[in-house]
């Protein structure tokens, strides 16, 4: 009898072993390997000169030396409702594959009752005389169920909730990015709407000055009224744009102010002042399209979705193979409140299982064509994501160098136009020439100021764009210092596996 209960305990620790032996196979489904990806040697734009400091991409709106924008994007990247919103996700990318996590470990309970019963005459589990009288039962004790990871499906879940963590962690640099981008462009605008103002209020009073003067020389018999009339004409022309463009100034405050999470006048006492358009530095280092997607938080985090989606097969593969579990029980059970510590109390049980669905009709082949066909539709999005950061840097470099060259045009435009107003005014007050040519040099001189400003402006947010399609606007975290990049193939955020 002894034998026999030690040759089935022996049977039992055999049957365990094995199956946690099992356990440490490898994971069912494709292990991932980040794509390689045909990249261009270099750009189809010519590249604006090379700087004389580099600069630093992180925090690239300090190169504008203008201190109110830099305060504007420190207070947008502390009170952003976007930026928050990304942060929780990320934590609740963290908090699931926690979840996902303990999915590999045993599951205990704990519990205990008591139980009052009467058993049925026909069962003959008591003796005779004692059918209909009442028993106790108290019990307590543990239970648990675990079951092994046999195939990988658990492992393949938690690579793909890594991740999911390292996608968010991404998303969460990449809504940085757009941020301090919308901030800086927003603000140029606003700068840009203001010295537009502050030309054509020089304008007006230009024109005004002008409208005088043909007053006089028409009380003097020296011109008609029809130039006095062309005058107050032209005077109401310009008078006519300033709303236009105390609205566009007005609405870029409103911007920023949400931008920074405050409500939409919160920062119109402190930006309605008019200010300078941020200069913009003589040149800029580019780099090579390697390096763009490398700091892309986009394209990384496209390709994490996509490290994500192949482990998901893996996770749907392991349904084609058996589950295997054991689950127990210890505990003390007695009839008796006063026997319920004693040692013939104890019992305990160990139950090795295994359950294996041979027939769903296709369901599960079927769900691995799903996650097979969506692991495809990631990867078309990663190259996607990989072309568009190349398009977007190629496009912004051609935007900023001929956007310079045009600002240069029109500043070389706007001295001659200005010196033509001075002779034709000249001119006018010596009867040496018809008002029609003041109010021509005069109107064009206002068109060519007003797009010389604008054009100094749209200089800057090509910058603004250059930088943003760079990849520029974000910072490892200290606590990662030294570590792989995510995404690079070595592994990250709480091992997130990229390889074999």
């Amino acid at each position: 009898m002894g034998r026999t209960k030690k040759l089935a305990h022996g049977g039992l620790v055999v049957s365990v072993s094995a199956l946690v032996l099992l356990s440490g196979c490898k994971a069912v489904g494709p292990d991932y390997a980040q794509p390689e990806l045909a990249l261009p040697a270099g750009w189809s734009s010519p590249l604006p000169p090379p700087s004389a400091e580099q600069v630093e991409l992180a925090r690239w709106w300090g190169q504008f030396n203008d201190s109110t924008l830099s305060g504007l994007v420190e207070r947008a990247l502390a009170g952003s409702k976007d930026l928050q919103l990304a942060q929780a996700r990320v934590r609740e990318a963290r908090a699931a594959r926690g979840v996902v996590a303990a999915n590999d470990k045993p599951s205990v309970n704990a519990g205990g009752g008591y139980e009052r019963f009467t058993q049925s005459e026909n069962t003959g589990a008591i003796p005779q005389g004692d059918y209909g009288s009442g028993r106790d039962l108290y019990q307590g004790g543990f239970d648990a169920s675990w079951e092994l990871d046999v195939f990988g499906r658990v492992r393949r879940q938690v690579e793909a909730a890594d991740a999911d963590i390292a996608s968010a962690e991404w998303g969460l640099r990449d809504v940085r990015v757009s941020l301090v981008a919308e901030v800086a462009r927003n603000y140029v605008d606003l700068r840009t709407f203001q010295e537009r103002l502050v030309i054509a209020a020089q304008n007006v009073q230009t024109q005004k000055e002008t409208v005088v003067l043909t007053e006089n020389r028409l009380r003097a018999g020296l011109t008609s009224e029809l130039d006095v009339t062309r005058a107050r004409s032209q005077l109401a022309t310009t008078q006519a744009i300033i709303p236009g463009l105390v609205t566009g100034a007005r609405q870029a405050i409103y911007i920023l102010s949400v931008l920074t999470g405050q409500s939409p006048g919160a920062l119109v006492a402190e930006l309605e002042l008019a200010g300078p358009i941020p200069g913009v530095p003589a040149g800029l280092p580019v780099g090579v399209p390697a390096e763009v997607v490398r700091r892309r938080a986009d394209v990384r985090q496209a390709e994490r979705e996509l490290a994500g989606a192949t482990a998901r097969i893996g996770v749907a593969t392991a349904d084609l193979y058996p589950s295997f579990s054991i689950k127990g029980a210890i505990g003390l059970a007695s009839s008796q409140v006063g026997t319920f510590f004693e040692g013939n109390s104890r019992y305990w049980s160990i139950a090795p299982g295994v359950s294996w669905n041979v027939l769903d009709f296709g369901r599960t082949r079927g769900l691995i064509d799903v996650q097979e066909a969506r692991t495809a539709g990631a990867l078309a999005v990663y190259e996607q994501s990989v072309l568009v950061a190349l398009r977007e840097v190629d496009t912004a470099v051609i935007g900023f160098m001929q956007q310079q060259l045009q600002t240069a045009s029109l500043k070389e435009a706007e001295s001659a136009q200005a010196r033509a107003v001075e002779l034709a005014t000249k001119l006018y007050r010596e009867g040496l020439t018809d008002f029609i040519s003041v109010l021509d040099t005069e109107r064009n001189l206002f068109v060519l100021q007003d797009q010389a400003a604008e054009s100094r402006g749209k200089v800057t947010l090509r910058l603004i764009e250059l930088y943003k399609s760079l990849g520029g606007g974000w910072e490892e975290p200290a606590a990662e210092a030294g570590t792989a990049e995510p995404g690079s193939g070595a592994g990250e955020h709480g091992g997130a596996p990229t390889g074999k």
